[in-house]
């Protein structure tokens, strides 16, 4: 959840949306997002629309929090009208979503069911930090709907942790995992952070080596991003730590795949692994295949019929909006059919399902035939008329997508 809003057109008081978006809604999949915007430190990578107890000001609290979210969710039924829209999946991030007590997560979940009624078998998930959690709290999760959760581990290493400002100790991500089990959850993530500043090669086979080891059925793992205004780039900037290497972050990638593929995960996208089709995250298979979402809290993107808007981004602006009657929504903007196009090509060639060869623009055939020689694209679902990556393909997926986005 970006930090900085985009520019857009102004969006109305009564979260109307436009016509179109409301065209055919129903017939795609659609799910909710929740943003819980507290966390009790800052990690000094993030640039997240997040807010310390220091940084929240008035008008905003933790205590109030789920009153406010569930308006939005109510305001989201009136603003959808009367269509049948069964929730798939529902993923609450942030921020730290279990930094609000299990019960509130709860009732925001209770209220989605309420308007819009959740489909057998919704994946429901939240995000947690190690530390934000206990075996308790877990088993008031599961005892709520939660079925699915994803920590953040990042690391297993203690000094590659203190770089990300992370507060939780090596082997705590592990412990959570296995709490989570006895809780009930079948389905868990761990989050990792490759090409850290400081962390060798050693360092980051001993994180996947123990993210293994703690047996989820998920795992995801992001290079490092180095975002303008952190404290980390403010860091690296000053020549306290150097900037993350992209041939390193390369190798670390491919250091990943070869040993979640060993242990019997496999690839469904770019930065994610499963160890079977149930693990896959669900919800984020509804954002990258074209699927409606209504995202509530601060700074929340939602996207319905090629509709998308973007929430008030402070807590309290966000809570006076709700208060008031009105929409907490900042801005929106129209996709055309050419945005959406790009779109959908961005995402579903990063999966492994790839992307159809019959919906490729004519005027890219060339690079198309170019990446298929040079060993971007796997032969076998070419020839049956897919575009899925090789191994080398993910790595220059970006650059791949630059060349074929018209």
């Amino acid at each position: 959840m970006p930090s900085t809003l985009p520019d857009g057109d102004p969006a109305p008081a009564s979260g109307e949306l436009p016509a179109s978006a409301l065209d055919g809604l129903g017939e795609r999949p659609f799910g909710f997002y929740v943003h819980v915007p507290f966390c009790v430190t800052r990690c000094g990578y993030c640039d997240f629309n997040t807010y310390t107890a220091s940084e929240l000001g008035p008008g905003a609290s933790h205590r109030d929090y789920a009153d406010t979210a569930i308006e939005e969710v109510r305001l989201a039924r009136r603003v959808l009208g009367d269509a049948d829209l069964p929730v798939e999946t529902v993923f609450f991030g942030g921020g730290t979503p279990t930094l609000l007590p299990a019960r509130d997560l709860a009732r925001i979940l209770g209220a989605i069911d309420e308007e819009f009624g959740l489909q057998p078998h919704a994946e429901v998930t939240t995000e947690a930090n190690p530390e934000s959690v206990d075996p308790k709290y877990l088993e008031e999760l599961r005892e709520g709907g939660f079925n699915r959760v994803s920590f953040g581990m990042q690391s297993a290493k203690e000094h590659v942790l203190q770089i990300l400002d992370r507060q939780h100790t090596p082997g705590r991500a592990a412990q959570a995992v296995k709490e989570a089990r006895n809780a009930g959850f079948d389905h868990v993530n761990l989050d990792l952070i490759y090409s850290t500043p400081g962390e060798s090669d050693d360092d980051w086979r001993a994180s996947l080596e123990a993210a293994i080891a703690a047996e989820p059925d998920h795992v995801s793992a992001y290079s490092l991003i180095v975002e303008d205004g952190t404290k980390l780039a403010a860091r690296i900037r000053r020549g306290e730590l150097p900037m993350p290497d992209d041939d390193v972050a390369a190798e670390r990638y491919l250091m990943a795949d070869e040993l979640l593929s060993g242990a019997g995960f496999a690839w469904y996208e770019v930065s994610n692994w499963a160890t079977s089709e149930a693990g896959q995250c669900r919800h984020n298979l509804l954002y990258w295949t074209g699927g409606d979402w209504w995202a509530v809290g601060p700074g929340a993107h939602s996207h319905v019929g090629g509709t998308r808007w973007w929430n008030v981004k402070h807590p309290a602006a966000y809570a006076q909006r709700l208060a008031g009657g009105a929409s907490p929504a900042h801005a929106r903007e129209e996709l055309t059919a050419a945005d959406r196009r790009v779109e959908r090509l961005m995402l579903e060639l990063r999966l492994s399902s790839g992307f159809p060869l019959a919906d490729v623009d004519p005027s890219v055939r060339t690079a198309v035939a170019q990446a298929l020689g040079t060993g971007l694209l796997q032969p076998e679902p070419f020839k049956q008329g897919r575009m899925v990556l090789t191994l080398q393909g993910r790595l220059l997926a970006d650059a791949l997508i630059r060349d074929l986005a018209v």
